[in-house]
């Protein structure tokens, strides 16, 4: 694999902010590439050279989070329920602006629902190796409420200024899941 070099890296990185910060101020159709570029401080061609227009950008931004998500749940999986639910909280702490732009924006309402398919995936690989579904509720519904009530708090969390830690939370949403997995 090849090493990228540096500044294309700080350069991605700029842009990744810039759409976020910029999210946090207007919404997602009145970003021009223009503003994405004032704001990271780079030409609209250096934009264009990783993303094909505002649209790619903000998916492949989206990905990148859902697919550490994934990395995460990979090892995370062989944990409690309290601990696994504790690193994940960390994350959305430390990637704290992509997080309240994604869940305050209206302008991407594609993260709410890719966050809630990945999470009903990773929920059913878990029913599937714990094998202790009940047999009254239909799968499908048991995750979709088990999804959304976990979005519903990660919303809640974020923009309420996070006022728990991701230690408390982390015990109180890991007990709950405790209850259903």
């Amino acid at each position: 694999m090849s090493k990228v070099d540096r500044r294309v890296l700080k350069s991605r990185e700029a842009i990744k902010n810039a759409v976020l910060e910029l999210m946090s101020e207007k919404t997602f159709d009145e970003i021009t590439i223009q503003d994405i570029a004032d704001r990271a401080n780079v030409n609209r061609s250096t934009i264009y050279l990783h993303y094909t227009d505002k649209f790619d950008l903000l998916d492949k931004l989206i990905e990148e989070h859902i697919e550490e998500m994934r990395n995460i749940a990979e090892w995370a999986c062989e944990l409690d329920w309290i601990e696994a639910t504790r690193i994940f909280f960390e994350y959305f702490e430390s990637h704290y602006l992509f997080f309240s732009t994604m869940l305050a924006s209206k302008g991407a309402p594609s993260f709410r629902s890719r966050f809630l398919e990945y999470l009903i995936g990773s929920f059913r690989s878990e029913l599937h190796k714990e094998g202790t579904k009940d047999q009254r509720i239909d799968e499908d519904v048991m995750l979709r409420f088990i999804g959304t009530a976990y979005v519903g708090v990660v919303e809640w969390w974020i923009t309420t200024g996070m006022p728990y830690s991701p230690a408390v939370m982390a015990q109180q949403v890991g007990l709950l899941l405790e209850r259903h997995f």
